[in-house]
């Protein structure tokens, strides 16, 4: 039996100095070896966004007592990136942990989520890798009921590995006067946000946007992530890379676009309603 510990590298969307991944952190010290490679600035909604037009900055920090730890300032995607293939070098992560985020990642957000994108990027890479979300967007949350599902999650991870091309999506609801009930493997709501745009003027009279806006839910599922959170339940949804939506290549196939000439249809023509 081998005695090395497990090489965990700890990141996030919310920026190096954020509270979540500082309990993030202090739970992973006690899975195995940790890493940080975290963006210098929050960086929510970024997506899989990657800096490809700017230099990207690195810098050693002394945040984590005795953890090696970087601030980056690129995309949680770079994060990743820069601690695989140059902070760890020949060295490959066992596990890749985001989060945790501050609000929530479920349904339709994944594909916004910088979190996410971070635990995306290394699943690329072929490293098991969990983002994890709570459900709360008070100033100060209370990460600590979330600490057992954590460690529970990442644990059996480490010991059983995530299927490959898969990385799962943790999200757990605020705290309440109740215990955190079970943890759930659930699929991703059909939801969707509804944005509005607040047009405004600036002091030189010039229209400028500010987004906002509602997520709606239409899903009357009990097996979906948004359903897990209302019972006071944490929910995993395996996420795959692959988009391919395989039951549609029959239905494309089906255009026979090969045979047809490329013209454009012609459109009926409309008589004026005054002849």
């Amino acid at each position: 039996m081998s005695d090395r510990k497990p090489l965990i590298l700890v990141t996030n969307d919310d920026g190096i100095t954020a509270q979540g991944i500082r309990n993030l952190v202090e739970l992973m010290t006690q899975l195995g070896e940790v890493v940080v490679v975290a963006p210098n600035s929050p960086q929510s909604g970024m997506g899989h966004a990657i800096t490809i037009n700017a230099p990207l900055r690195l810098y050693e920090v002394d945040l984590f007592p005795g953890i090696p730890a970087y601030e980056c300032s690129g995309t949680p995607a770079d994060c990743v990136k820069l601690a695989k293939h140059f902070i760890l070098k020949d060295r490959n992560p066992d596990l890749v942990v985001s989060g945790i985020n501050h609000g929530s990642n479920t349904s339709i957000s994944v594909l916004y989520s910088g979190t996410m994108s971070a635990a995306i990027e290394a699943a690329i890479e072929g490293i098991p890798a969990i983002g994890f979300s709570l459900c709360d967007y008070a100033h100060d949350p209370d990460f600590s009921h979330t600490h057992d599902h954590i460690l529970k999650i990442a644990g059996h991870a480490l010991e059983n590995g995530i299927p490959k091309g898969v990385t799962l999506n943790v999200n757990f609801p605020a705290k309440s006067d109740h215990p955190l009930r079970e943890i759930r493997i659930c699929r991703q709501a059909d939801a969707r946000w509804q944005e509005e745009f607040d047009q405004r003027k600036d002091p030189y009279g010039r229209s400028y946007f500010w987004m906002s806006g509602k997520f709606v839910n239409d899903d009357t599922g009990q097996d979906t992530d948004e359903y897990a959170l209302s019972q006071n339940c944490t929910s995993v949804v395996p996420c795959q890379l692959d988009l391919t939506d395989y039951n549609s290549i029959g239905v494309l196939q089906s255009w026979n676009i090969n045979e047809r000439n490329g013209a454009i249809p012609e459109t009926p023509a409309h008589s004026h309603p005054n002849t």
